[in-house]
């Protein structure tokens, strides 16, 4: 049996490598698009592979790489009662001025 060379890629991704989530920003974009989640032994590896998985056609200007266990998200369960608070704050929505047509993304 013989050992992989240095420096090939032996396989499958190694275990205990994280997780990270990646996101994209487009080209025409303002903002970053989750766009899918790979393994990679650090942030470094994991941003160079994002790349080459998720930017093949030269279409992102930007790239974040998140690890996944730095993620915290409310769950979709909960909605309703996450979400009631700001929907008595009617200050938070423009419906009492007019917005310009040359204020551009709003």
């Amino acid at each position: 049996m013989t050992e992989p060379t240095a420096g090939r890629d032996a396989g499958p991704p190694r275990a205990g490598w994280p997780l990270f989530e990646v996101f994209v920003r487009g080209k025409r974009g303002l903002n970053h698009v989750h766009v899918g989640s790979l393994h990679a032994p650090d942030a470094p590896m994991a941003l160079r592979n994002a790349r080459d998985l998720y930017t093949r056609r030269n279409e992102g200007v930007s790239i974040w790489v998140v690890p996944a266990a730095s993620v915290t998200a409310s769950s979709p369960d909960e909605k309703d009662a996450f979400f009631a608070p700001s929907g008595d704050k009617i200050y938070r929505h423009p419906t009492f001025y007019a917005i310009p047509d040359d204020v551009p993304h709003l």
